[in-house]
């Protein structure tokens, strides 16, 4: 049997933890930091876990994560 794709899209946006959970990054991030709060801007640099029911559909797109 040949082996299963990876969605590109997928792989490049999310990452599989240790413990089988999926991190993704915060929206909202890229640019226009001026115009948002100190505190604002430090809560976008951290990474965020998927929820529950759409981590179920992100594993199919990620066979091997």
């Amino acid at each position: 049997m040949s082996k299963m794709k990876t969605n590109r899209a997928a792989a490049k946006r999310f990452r599989v933890t240790a413990s089988g959970k999926i991190r993704r990054s915060k929206a909202n991030a890229q640019h226009g930091m001026i115009g948002k709060s100190r505190k604002r801007r430090r809560r976008l640099r951290n990474n965020d876990i998927v929820a529950e029911g759409t981590e179920r559909r992100i594993k199919i797109l990620l066979p091997y994560g």
